[in-house]
């Protein structure tokens, strides 16, 4: 298992919390998000799912992964 931690700018609710974790989660990781902190905190297993498919997945819900 690999651990990364993200910075992620936009996120500024409970509700950006809950859609980068369902994001991350749905293609196949793990994600803690510490919002006064701006950061995903991921951990996957990266023979299954690479970390530019985790960072595509939470630009698709229009946050920027910096």
């Amino acid at each position: 298992m690999s651990n990364v931690t993200l910075n992620v700018e936009g996120m500024s609710c409970g509700h950006c919390v809950s859609a980068v974790e369902k994001a991350v989660s749905g293609v196949g990781a793990a994600a803690k998000v510490d919002l006064s902190a701006k950061t995903v905190a991921v951990e996957y297993d990266e023979n299954k799912v690479s970390l530019n498919v985790i960072k595509e997945a939470i630009e698709d819900q229009g946050y920027d992964v910096v």
